[in-house]
């Protein structure tokens, strides 16, 4: 057990996160870098270069302390292309369109969703999709080429050590089968799956810092760095330090530019059960495990919705505003209709308007926060959700948010946690499997009033436009 202190390196779709964690569990200090896009030959990329410069003038900040250990987490729809030991070219970002017949003779190799518990996702969102594309602008590049989810390049950027990692594979990856915890068989008939740096596990250690990253950043040189994990599972293994989480049957709502629901399941994983067409995925925790999953876009479609608002949802001092706008929107049945960000989410095919759209700002906001509750208990639905639920990420601190849950859902305890027990927490977890959240779970209460009657309105208002 490390007892010195733990870097988290969490590169995520809108933000990179760097913080410092002590043994016991205590976060130190954290540093925020939004997150653009780069466009090269007229593909919309990662800018792995201007994080990667970022990251190294952050990590410097940290000199001081005994650091002993970097744990990288990533979000799951990105591959690092190797090629003569550097990074070929800057991944691809996930929202980068897939040309219509590119993705026509893609999905013609894929395995099914049985195989794979992977549904067929627009843009770039399976990695397999990505790497066709790939191959058609870089043969050469390519065929030579050694692949790695987006955590593990970072591990790789940081130790010169290339490996891959399940949680990442397994993410609506098209590569990976759950159930067999092996490479999908259309991975190895492509010859992706020979290409992907060795399997290593996420608590792994895969090697200490490069001397020159050791030199410019002036941390120690014996700074281990794991192989890390993907976010939402990260998240995950946050949740289980948690006593009425642990090995309980429950489901954990991670929160941010997606909101991706994971269900602990005490019975067996059956796939074929699961609705691909809405959103619903099989993700693979750290520990190898089948997690059956559903995901919307829910950070994007509240932030589109609030349209030139500058103060956020989840913003503390607002909250009790929000929460007195309910009543009105309840009453009058103000509401949104899905789907704003389309193609994703339970309501893929959904078209998006408002009802009643209001003109106030607080309640504009607070019919934003009941628009994602709506979206959030049709996906627990549809993976079997229940006993309890844990919303964890920013969105946990937008009471209308998580009061509507758990009015929505009263069979179920709704808990919200301390938001540094989140992300970064699980990855710490590596290190420390014993460690504990420093705080404890909050159960919900619900919002008052007529909400089932809304959530009638709003389904059948669905039904009418489907």
């Amino acid at each position: 057990m490390a007892r010195g202190t733990t870097i988290v390196i969490d590169l995520g779709k809108t933000l990179s996160k760097v913080s410092l964690w002590s043994a016991c569990g205590e976060l130190l200090d954290r540093h925020v870098r939004p997150n653009a896009p780069i466009e090269v030959d007229g593909l919309r990329r990662l800018d792995a270069g201007g994080t990667g410069q970022w990251l190294l003038e952050t990590l410097a900040h940290f000199a001081d302390h005994p650091v002993e250990t970097i744990i990288p987490v990533g979000h799951g729809a990105a591959v690092a292309v190797l090629h003569g030991g550097a990074l070929a070219f800057a991944p691809l970002d996930y929202e980068q369109a897939i040309p219509v017949e590119t993705m026509a003779a893609y999905r013609t190799t894929r395995d099914t969703f049985a195989v794979t518990g992977s549904p067929a996702l627009p843009d770039g969102l399976n990695i397999g999709s990505q790497l066709h594309l790939l191959e058609q602008r870089y043969p050469e590049v390519m065929a030579r080429a050694t692949l790695l989810p987006w955590a593990q390049y970072w591990a790789y950027f940081l130790t010169g050590v290339a490996a891959s990692e399940v949680t990442s594979l397994g993410c609506h990856s098209d590569l990976w089968n759950p159930l067999a915890a092996d490479f999908a068989p259309m991975a190895r008939t492509r010859g992706w799956a020979q290409r992907f740096a060795p399997l290593a596990k996420a608590g792994d250690a895969v090697g200490v810092l490069l001397p020159w990253i050791a030199s410019q950043t002036g941390l120690s040189r014996n700074v281990r760095v794991l192989a890390g994990l993907h976010d939402s599972n990260a998240a995950l293994l946050a949740a289980r330090g948690f006593a009425e989480i642990a090995d309980n049957e429950a489901t954990v709502l991670s929160t941010g530019t997606w909101f991706v629901a994971m269900r602990l399941a005490r019975s067996g994983v059956n796939m074929a059960a699961l609705p691909e067409a809405r959103d619903c995925l099989v993700n693979v925790d750290a520990y190898g495990q089948p997690v059956p999953s559903a995901r919307f876009m829910g950070g994007r479609e509240i932030e589109t919705l609030i349209e030139i608002d500058t103060r956020r949802v989840d913003i503390r001092p607002d909250q009790p505003a929000l929460l007195a706008a309910v009543p009105e929107v309840l009453a009058l049945q103000k509401m949104v209709l899905p789907t704003l960000m389309r193609g994703f989410g339970p309501f893929p095919h959904g078209t998006f308007g408002w009802i009643n759209r209001p003109e106030d700002w607080f309640e504009r906001r607070a019919a934003a926060c009941l628009y994602a509750a709506m979206v959030a208990d049709t996906a627990l639905d549809l993976i079997g959700s229940c006993e309890r639920l844990l919303v964890e990420g920013r969105f946990s601190e937008a009471d209308v948010f998580v009061r509507a849950l758990a009015a929505l859902r009263p069979q179920t305890q709704v808990y919200v946690g301390n938001a540094h027990n989140d992300v970064s927490f699980g990855a710490l977890r590596l290190v420390d499997p014993a460690l504990r959240p420093l705080g404890a779970l909050v159960r919900v209460e619900p919002l008052d009033g007529p909400i089932d009657a809304y959530r009638r309105r709003w389904h059948a208002e669905i039904g009418a436009f489907a």
